[in-house]
Formats: structure tokens, C-alpha cells, sequence
């Protein structure tokens, strides 16, 4: 099982960024997929995570202004990022959880906002 995420970059506060993350090895529909975050110094937290029952969460802090999504014929998973803020910098990964105690991270991809 691979993920392979994309699309960070360099954004001025209140832009708007799309992750995607590409699996394979998977089919991501039945599965717990989600993003997190890590900033410098900081641990690791969860930003958004969907079910394969289509169930969604968000953290906080990002609330009303993420937006996590899925297609399934891509075997893909996204995040459009919109009123970035520069609590917003960090690495962002992607993960899936496919099979009973066994789950798999991309890479990650840097996202940092900033004026």
C-alpha cells in the first residue's frame, strides 16, 4: 500500500490550497481515510478523517474551512484548504487505515502560509 500526497506550496493568509493523495495497493472506498498535520516542534494532529460509510470529522481548528473529500474511480483522497492562516504551516500526510491493525502514511507535503 502506497500514498503518494501532492499540491503544498507557499500561500499568502486567507489562499487556498488542494492536497490529493493518491493510493495504491488499496481500494480507498471501504477505508478509514484522513489527513494530519505536523508543525515544527509540535506533535502530530489529526485535521480530517472520512469513513468508508462517507462519515466526517474535523478538528477544530479548521472547521468551515477544510473540506476533506474522496473519489473513489481515482483512488484518491483530497483536502481543499481555503482561509489559510499561518497556523496552517505545517507537513500534511495522509493516511489510511486498511486492514485491522495495519495501516500506511504518505510523505508527507509542506504547506506554509505566510505574508
Amino acid at each position: 500500500v502506497q500514498l503518494q500526497a501532492s499540491g503544498g506550496g507557499s500561500v499568502q493568509p486567507g489562499g487556498s490550497l488542494r492536497l490529493s493523495c493518491a493510493a495504491s495497493g488499496v481500494r480507498i472506498g471501504p477505508k478509514l481515510m484522513a489527513w494530519y498535520r505536523q508543525a515544527p516542534a509540535k506533535e502530530r494532529e489529526l485535521v480530517a478523517r472520512i469513513t468508508g460509510a462517507g462519515s466526517i470529522d474535523y478538528a477544530d481548528s479548521v472547521k468551515g474551512r477544510f473540506t476533506i473529500s474522496r473519489d473513489i474511480a481515482k483512488n484518491t483522497l483530497y483536502l481543499q484548504m481555503n482561509s489559510l492562516k499561518p497556523e496552517d504551516t505545517a507537513v500534511y500526510y495522509c493516511y489510511v487505515a486498511y486492514v485491522v491493525g495495519r495501516d500506511s502514511w504518505g510523505q508527507g507535503t509542506q504547506v506554509t502560509v505566510s505574508s
